[in-house]
């Protein structure tokens, strides 16, 4: 008897899957440029914070103080800088001028000095053009950084499957709005594959290197670095080079910073305590119903830490692309996103993207109550797609009071803030089945 087609099934199925992520990518692509964002200008214009550049706000500030340091030398977090930022971006300053006025130090320069650094380049262009350039630029990485974890994980992903893997990433709610205002999140989710594709490949020196411009915004690979330094440690004769390379980067970095701002990390410094009073506390807290006082940072933070390092510890001697490296890794990514990240910070989830790729790929030998609850974590993932299809055609039939009500509007995100704990749910139970089928493996007597 004849085998069944198989190649020609699985070619059929990856045709249907791409015509339907094209389908839902559109779909959300035009929720979010043709619904969201507009519904977001109209409550900035409420509260007289309009200004310039809501398109590429976010590098903004990196192009802002990077001109002013090659003019003069200027301090990136002075408050006079602080000042331009809210007048290009808001029109005014924050000066409390209306109740829903925010800080008067919203949106200071937040980055480490050496961002401006290593992204001066982009100071040759004028903004209105940078900022487009920028965002298709992030485009572009988006997409290379889905390619990036895949060879990191040596699949071999047809050219339909990755389009639709790549539709996903990029036309997901998150990451579009990094891509609208050009976040540098999503340049260091990038370069976050980036330098995991060179340690897999043995390029120890260009891993540790291209970790350490992940720290531009350290608080998404803050764990991972733990981890890896860790990891590093255990076995130094194979794998120091990660770590003197990442440790040397770092003191290049920060030196060549002081050499130009000799008080910027104390100027830092002061920027990140009062950072958390004006932004969204993790997602954790936000569950945990800490409000936004010192606890909503301290016990997620506390957590984090207990965790990683108990994580790291444990995890240490895993051979460099194995299973429980990589999943040690992820669940470490999955817990910075609901414990350390600020909850708005929703397009810094690009971190999540290697655990959401290892999860779709996880082999059925994993058990059925796993395959079921990722099968779950699947129906949260879609959603936001499907259900911004259903809001695009059901538009014509709803009234605008109806359609513009807090209930209906948002469908289509309302998964996004549960999602980030769904994956490191998923992530930290393989990971426990993983280590419990090891230690069976070493416990069974050997024949």
């Amino acid at each position: 008897m004849p085998l069944p087609d198989t190649g020609k099934r699985s070619s059929r199925l990856a045709a249907i899957a791409l015509g339907l992520a094209l389908l839902g990518a559109a779909s959300m692509v035009y929720y979010e440029f043709g619904f969201f964002i507009p519904r977001v200008q109209e409550a900035h214009l409420a509260k007289h914070m309009v200004g310039q550049y809501l398109v590429g706000q976010d590098i903004y500030p990196v192009w802002l103080t990077t001109r002013e340091w090659l003019a003069g030398r200027v301090d990136p977090y002075s408050p006079a800088v602080t000042r331009e930022i809210q007048v290009a971006l808001f029109g005014r300053p924050m000066d409390g001028q209306f109740p829903t006025d925010p800080p008067s130090d919203y949106r200071t320069f937040a980055y480490p000095a050496f961002t401006d650094l290593i992204l001066w380049p982009a100071t040759t262009l004028p903004f209105r053009i940078l900022r487009m350039v920028w965002i298709a630029l992030l485009v572009v990485l988006l997409v290379a950084a889905v390619f990036l974890w895949t060879q990191t994980f040596s699949w071999r992903v047809s050219a339909a499957w990755f389009a639709v893997m790549a539709l996903l990433t990029v036309c997901s709610y998150p990451e579009l709005e990094g891509l609208s205002v050009g976040q540098l999140g999503l340049f260091v989710g990038f370069l976050l594959a980036a330098s995991l594709w060179a340690l897999q490949r043995g390029r120890q020196l260009l891993a540790g290197l291209l970790m350490a411009l992940t720290t531009i915004k350290p608080q998404m690979t803050l764990l991972a670095i733990l981890y890896l330094v860790f990891w590093s440690l255990h076995d130094w004769r194979r794998r120091w080079r990660f770590s003197m390379s990442f440790l040397g980067s770092m003191f290049l970095l920060t030196g060549a910073s002081l050499a130009v701002w000799p008080h910027w990390i104390s100027s830092w410094a002061h920027v990140l305590l009062g950072y958390r009073s004006y932004t969204t506390p993790p997602l954790a807290s936000q569950l945990l119903g800490f409000g936004s006082g010192s606890l909503s940072n301290a016990v997620p933070a506390l957590a984090a830490a207990i965790l990683a390092l108990a994580l790291t510890w444990h995890g240490r001697a895993a051979d460099l692309g194995s299973q429980e490296f990589w999943l040690t890794l992820c669940v470490l990514l999955g817990l910075t996103s609901i414990t350390v990240l600020a909850g708005q910070s929703l397009c810094d989830d690009i971190i999540l993207l290697p655990g959401i790729l290892w999860l779709a790929h996880a082999r059925q030998r994993s058990s059925p109550i796993f395959r079921r609850l990722r099968a779950l974590g699947l129906a949260l993932l879609l959603w936001p797609w499907a259900a911004a299809l259903g809001l695009i055609g059901l538009r014509p039939f709803l009234s605008r009071e109806l359609f513009r009500s807090k209930d209906i509007f948002i469908l289509p995100v309302r998964t996004a803030s549960t999602f980030p704990f769904m994956v490191l749910f998923l992530l930290s139970l393989a990971l426990w089945i993983e280590l419990q089928r090891a230690g069976e493996s070493a416990s069974a007597p050997q024949r």
